[in-house]
């Protein structure tokens, strides 16, 4: 049986969002299909990349040797391992990273970026900025980004290194 303490938390975690908690609630629903969506949008636009595409130039050109595994990346960037192979397979026809084994246990990928693939991400990087600066940061001016910045990784833990 439940002793009294584990019933009052389950009561408090349960009993229905005050107006502001509503409020913050929606706009935070709503931030994460419009944000991404219009960053992806502009990306598109500006730099001919989809958002998944960027990420995974922005990864590898911030890992250690410019590689990491196939794996990783899908985790990172919340794509399954098939979505992954074949953007990373698009992106080698494309001469922006090149796929091969993992030496290491012979299992898994590795995707390496190339000079052309930073070069690439180096062109799309500051209409990138702009974007979320545009989209994330002005909105958000004024704020505390410290603290924000920790509510945030409340929701998500913390950004792995070399992430984001």
């Amino acid at each position: 049986m439940a002793n009294s303490g584990d019933h009052e938390a389950m009561s408090d975690r349960s009993r229905p969002l005050s107006d502001a908690e509503a409020r913050v609630w929606r706009a935070v629903a709503r931030a994460l299909i419009l944000v991404p969506r219009a960053l992806d949008i502009d990306l598109q636009r500006d730099s001919d990349l989809t958002m998944s595409e960027y990420q995974v130039l922005m990864i590898l050109s911030e890992s250690p040797g410019r590689q990491r595994r196939m794996s990783d990346l899908a985790m990172f960037v919340g794509l399954s391992a098939s979505r992954m192979s074949r953007l990373i397979d698009s992106q080698q026809e494309s001469g922006l990273v090149e796929k091969t084994r993992d030496a290491a246990d012979g299992r898994g990928m590795i995707a390496h970026l190339t000079d052309a693939g930073f070069a690439r991400l180096d062109e799309a990087y500051p209409a990138h900025l702009a974007s979320v600066r545009e989209r994330v940061m002005e909105p958000l001016a004024g704020l505390d980004p410290d603290a924000l910045g920790a509510a945030l990784e409340g929701l998500t833990g913390p950004t792995p290194p070399n992430i984001c």
